[in-house]
């Protein structure tokens, strides 16, 4: 039972970090300074970041010892969350994503305001 546990932990992580790329590439295309870096071959940790202007910045790493999103204005602390309450967050960023327009100044602080 905790090797079938321990692999689908992995798999998940893993779909995780290529969600998290994919999510990078999208917001650069929509004009966002975003990056997800990961290390080695084996997707088992990213770090995600996007700035949303204005000095907002999030931040979502993952990896075997746990998720968490930061989200920063002005290099302070505004909120952090872990686990599922972190993944809710990034589905919400993917959500606002998805409905905005092609970037524009207006729209980049649209996007900065909803968070």
């Amino acid at each position: 039972m905790f090797l079938r546990l321990a692999h689908q932990h992995r798999q998940f992580v893993q779909d995780l970090v290529m969600n998290l790329q994919a999510l990078a590439i999208v917001l650069e295309r929509r004009g966002y300074p975003a990056s997800c870096y990961t290390c080695g071959d084996q997707m088992n940790s990213a770090s995600f970041m996007v700035s949303l202007g204005d000095n907002h910045l999030i931040r979502f790493l993952v990896s075997d010892y746990g998720i968490t999103w930061t989200e920063m204005r002005d290099d302070r602390e505004l909120m952090k969350l872990e686990g599922a309450e972190a993944i809710s967050q990034l589905q919400e960023l993917a959500n606002i994503v998805k409905q905005s327009a092609p970037p524009t100044i207006a729209a980049n602080k649209a996007l900065a305001k909803k968070f």
